[in-house]
């Protein structure tokens, strides 16, 4: 029976490929679906054997503890040196387009609630 590895939606393409590099690295006998455009079916990474599937398993999760470590350790370093940050960067740096987004979100807020303000 196939077991499901990960889910290769929303996954980056370097993770991905990162992935499919420890599995040839480690002879993990893997398949992978892609995931659909729409949204439908989430593709993935499968193995079928069961022994294979613990072993791909551990691997993984020994592979992304290390990359949310290094990926920590970027977003730090950047907050750190103010190459990131929340709305107020954003504002600063593109406030015509900030506003422009906050506008729209308004907008869409409020027609979306016209008909039951109208209600009451």
């Amino acid at each position: 029976m196939p077991h499901h590895l990960m889910n290769l939606r929303h996954v980056p393409d370097d993770e991905a490929e990162e992935i499919r590099a420890l599995f040839d690295e480690h002879e993990v006998r893997f398949y992978e679906t892609p995931p659909s455009r729409w949204g439908i079916s989430m593709g993935g990474f499968w193995v079928h054997d069961d022994d294979e599937a613990e072993r791909a398993r551990a691997l993984l999760e020994e592979y992304q503890r290390q990359r949310m470590e290094n990926q920590r350790r970027v977003y730090e370093a950047r907050r750190a040196s103010g190459e990131t940050g929340g709305i107020w960067r954003m504002l600063r740096d593109k406030p015509v387009r900030t506003l422009a987004a906050c506008l729209a979100i308004v907008v869409i807020a409020g027609l979306s609630l016209l008909p039951f303000i109208r209600i009451g």
